[in-house]
């Protein structure tokens, strides 16, 4: 099958544009073809269209338009956010934010890091290939 993660309800999603950028909401009806009602414990219920949101793996199991804390207590039962932080998507997600939020010496220390790191390595390959030449 080409698709894995279909629009429905429970279906978490990362909103990609807009106001509430970077947070994750859980679709709760589908209004028509191009917007859904999504909703986050922490945010207004309201309606968001498709093209916002980038639908991921998890889906929790919710009646159509829950109260809200029904939802919590489904999300909370799902383990969502633990769930996306575990997740590569969410992984990346969180290193990005924290490479942004960086001061300049600190991105001096990751590039001397870095520079340490590869110098390691290279003198282990230079090795191995000694080790593998005699």
């Amino acid at each position: 099958m080409p698709f894995k993660r279909y629009v429905e309800i429970g279906r978490v999603a990362l909103v990609n544009y807009g106001k509430e950028y970077g947070r994750l909401v859980v679709i709760v009806d589908v209004i028509d073809q191009n917007r859904a009602l999504v909703d986050a414990p922490d945010m207004v219920r309201g309606q968001m269209n498709f093209k916002r949101l980038s639908l991921t793996d998890i889906k929790i199991d919710i009646p159509r338009v829950p109260k809200k804390k029904t939802l919590i207590d489904a999300m909370e039962a799902a383990d969502v956010k633990n769930k996306w932080e575990k997740s590569s998507w969410g992984r990346k997600l969180i290193v990005q934010k924290r490479r942004a939020s960086l001061n300049d010496f600190d991105r001096f220390k990751v590039m001397l890091a870095k520079i340490k790191r590869g110098g390691a390595i290279r003198q282990e390959l230079a090795k191995l290939k000694k080790e593998n030449a005699a």
